[in-house]
């Protein structure tokens, strides 16, 4: 028996439940537990033959060939809201995924707590808003992968500090209930100079928008919907 996580519309489409268990009797693959998934869950099956819904195993993105064992964490991953060791000391605060609200000065103080060369700051504040693709929408609640999430959130920080010539690197992304009008995520990036603080800041909200395990399921008087992406 193996048990598979589900998220988002994932869930839906199981009938809310929050993981499947399968008896995977032949073979030890990928592709074999898809055909389980497939024969029990047409719907979810059909997904994922067509690149919609993912599988992960032990929180990297696994292909048909990739090889399960016992003990594997498996889950299917749905469309992202948007289309990978802590490291240093103190870098906990610099990546997080938290329910509670988020003080953006405060935030902004933290960077630049970080080095006394930084001479430009770049934002990206993204914020709860009352429409969506021409719905009204009541509140949103955003689910996450726990430990994949902000494995992917460190990724970005650190690619952004090796990549870019940037002098720190901000992330935070909230889950939960969220209100309209209330704080989502926020990117801050510190560097010498204003062009590379831009570039990284763009770069690294586009990056979790893509790679990111988070899922956006908007409330709206006609009911749920899950978003698979946006701009």
């Amino acid at each position: 028996m193996v048990t598979v996580r589900l998220f988002g519309m994932t869930k839906s489409l199981a009938g809310n439940k929050p993981s499947l268990s399968l008896a995977l009797a032949n073979g030890r693959r990928v592709k074999d537990l898809v055909d389980l998934v497939n024969a029990g869950y047409p719907m979810i099956g059909e997904l994922i033959h067509k690149n919609k819904i993912i599988v992960s195993v032990n929180q990297e993105i696994a292909h048909e060939d990739t090889e399960l064992n016992d003990g594997d964490e498996i889950a299917l991953l749905p469309p992202f809201a948007g289309g990978s060791p802590m490291g240093q000391a103190g870098d906990d605060q610099l990546v997080r995924v938290q329910q509670e609200d988020f003080s953006v000065d405060a935030e902004i103080a933290r960077v630049r707590s970080r080095s006394k060369r930084i001479g430009g700051i770049s934002i990206f504040l993204g914020t709860a808003r009352d429409r969506s693709k021409g719905r009204d929408v009541d509140s949103i609640t955003f689910e996450h992968y726990e430990g994949m999430a902000q494995k992917k959130l460190r990724e970005i920080r650190e690619r952004a500090l090796k990549e870019f010539d940037v002098i720190e690197v901000l992330i935070l992304h909230r889950y939960g209930e969220i209100g309209i009008g209330e704080n989502i995520v926020l990117i801050v990036v510190g560097a010498e100079h204003r062009a590379e603080a831009f570039r990284a800041c763009k770069w690294a909200i586009d990056e979790l928008k893509q790679i990111t395990p988070i899922w956006k399921l908007e409330h709206t008087p006609e009911g749920q919907v899950w978003v698979e992406e946006h701009p």
